[in-house]
């Protein structure tokens, strides 16, 4: 067994509590576990953003790179700052999340979900605060390696919570909602690095925007003390009868009993027992057995990197200045363009689960090819004419081009391949899957960040036309080999690519239960059900043990049933594993 798992293993939570108001089930919690968990996406989208906005600023250049310039130097991009300087700047963050993409596939099966996305906001705050008092180039390599670590760990683990926590329909829109908090979160930093230029003196302007940073991962640590955990994940590691009430709190307001929520409990309950031969021990090799879904994710990556996305967000103020527009004027274009990034995720919202992946895909790449050669020509128009007549329109038309290409992605490339890699792969290698196809994603992102501003440099416009050439290998790609994946249950997904596919059933109940209803008391969890529905959730190897009590203990009474209050209590006494049964909320109260 790898290193990995057996840590992960011996760190396994034994208990579990739900700290989120029991007063809140249905869509209110699930829409506000979405909202939180993306905080995540939000730090990975302002990380991007503030460094773009620092690489045109004159006391950044000097404090940073030792270089004294005018912005008149910054626009004819002859600032004297060697391409390699910023290039390592950005890449930094990229190699670290690389290594720890792979290792949150561990952290997140070994300690849950939330666990790992605490982790990695704890991992954002220490680098914002390294960054911020940075005296050097080092020491702000070193915070921005610190802060990788963190990206790498959200960038693999919010995506696969996403798709657990979504019912089988909403799984686009909640991802959707994912990528609007990321690319917010660039606009955010795009007009708070425009705001601090403007209205702050000297360094503050470079530094104050690790604050801001600074207070979102901060937000982000204390609201998963209130995240449910992935209902997928409680069930797969022994929560078996918390996982299912979180199913009906995520999509039922909390009644166990919809034939909706049983389906997906047991969907789940049957499909793990039938990986549990194919997956083996779930370590990394195990993803050999899934060479189709490992492509599609990896191309998937792949292309969403060579397509230019990073090559445009990490350098847009840059090269808007260096289209034409004064500094200032860039950094606000730069924050025009970031709305329109944001909006961009609108269609896929509102759209992706109805009209599919492989559509949104296919006119993506027509679309940002389309762009990228807008942007292309009006560059070399730009470099090649004299200078004050190509401004008279050719930097507006950068900048109408750059917003395009934006908006597309955003709709497209942008949230689609985050998707498919957490849908594609079964419960048991979802981590895993994700994690490899995270780190492809970090290493392409490295790679398109050291060679931009030297091909830049090198090609001018004409870079943006190498970047609309892989736009359009992207879609003929896509038309190739790609399957959809929209509109199933997250178990169903293997059907698509020849896996078993487990008869559905459901507690057998009829009309045996007129009400069920939930309350919290003391820190444990009381359910009032009937005693037909307290056997079947005890029934069985591994589920939580129950004691019945009275109706009068619960102080209700239903007509026509037995009524009865579940408690739960840990298995403390097993013959075969007497000290590793998951206890229950009920013996404890506290987190994982």
């Amino acid at each position: 067994m790898p290193l990995g798992s057996r840590m992960a293993r011996a760190l396994k939570p034994t208990t579990y509590t739900i700290r989120y108001r029991r007063k809140m089930p249905g869509n209110a919690l699930l829409y506000i576990s979405s909202a939180s968990a993306s905080l995540g996406d939000a730090l990975l989208g302002y990380s991007q953003g503030i460094t773009a906005a620092f690489q045109i600023q004159p006391a950044f250049i000097h404090r940073i790179y030792g270089k004294h310039v005018t912005y008149k130097q910054i626009m004819h991009a002859t600032t004297g700052v060697q391409a390699l300087q910023p290039a390592i700047l950005i890449s930094s963050l990229s190699v670290t999340a690389i290594f720890a993409a792979l290792a949150s596939a561990y952290i997140s099966d070994g300690l849950g979900r939330r666990i790992a996305i605490r982790i990695g906001a704890m991992l954002y705050l220490i680098a914002s605060a390294i960054q911020m008092i940075a005296p050097d180039l080092p020491i702000l390599i070193v915070g921005r390696s610190i802060q990788g670590l963190g990206a790498g760990i959200l960038s693999t683990t919010v995506p696969v919570f996403q798709v657990e926590i979504a019912p089988a329909g909403a799984r686009g829109m909640l991802v959707g909602l994912e990528a609007l908090c990321m690319n917010a979160g660039y606009a955010a930093a795009a007009w708070v690095g425009y705001a601090f230029y403007m209205d702050a003196h000297a360094e503050h302007t470079w530094r104050g925007p690790f604050a801001v940073q600074a207070a979102i991962s901060l937000v982000l640590i204390v609201w998963t003390f209130f995240l449910p955990e992935s209902p997928r994940w409680l069930i797969q590691n022994g929560f078996t009868t918390e996982g299912l009430w979180t199913l009906a709190d995520l999509h039922a307001h909390g009644d166990v009993t919809d034939e909706g929520v049983n389906q997906t409990y047991y969907a789940i309950v049957d499909t793990l027992e039938m990986e549990k031969e194919k997956a083996g021990d779930g370590g990394f090799a195990a993803l050999l057995r899934y060479p189709r879904r490992t492509l599609i994710g990896l191309t998937g990556r792949m292309f969403a990197q060579l397509n230019g996305i990073n090559a445009v967000l990490h350098f847009l103020p840059e090269h808007l200045a260096e289209a034409g527009f004064r500094v200032h004027r860039a950094l606000f274009f730069a924050g025009c363009c970031s709305l329109l990034y944001s909006l961009g995720t609108l269609p896929a919202i509102l759209f992706i689960d109805k009209l599919g992946r492989r559509r949104f895909l296919i006119a993506g790449s027509v679309a940002l090819a389309c762009s990228l050669v807008l942007v292309g020509c009006l560059q070399l128009y730009v470099d090649h004419w004299p200078r004050m007549l190509a401004y008279l329109g050719g930097a507006r038309g950068v900048f109408i081009g750059m917003g395009m290409y934006l908006f597309f992605f955003g709709a497209t490339w942008g949230p689609v391949p985050w998707l498919l890699s957490a849908e594609l792969y079964p419960l048991r290698m979802r981590a895993k899957g994700m994690s490899i196809n995270a780190a492809s994603d970090w290493f392409l992102e490295c790679v398109v960040g050291v060679a931009t501003p030297p091909l830049f440099s090198l090609l001018g416009g004409g870079y943006y036309l190498l970047l609309a050439g892989a736009c359009v290998l992207s879609g003929v790609a896509v038309w190739l080999a790609y399957v959809e994946t929209g509109g199933r249950p997250l178990e169903a997904v293997g059907g698509i690519f020849g896996d078993g596919r487990v008869p559905p059933r459901k507690l057998e109940l009829e009309d045996a239960v007129l009400q069920v209803r939930r309350r919290r008391v003391r820190g444990r969890s009381i359910v009032s059900m009937t005693s037909i529905l307290i056997a079947a959730l005890g029934s069985g190897n591994g589920a939580s043990q129950v004691s019945l009590h009275p109706p009068a203990a619960c102080g209700t009474s239903t007509a026509g049933s037995s009524q009865a209050t579940l408690h739960l209590a840990a298995l403390e006494a097993d013959d075969h594993v007497p000290s590793k049964r998951p206890k229950s909320v009920a013996d404890t109260d506290s987190d994982m």
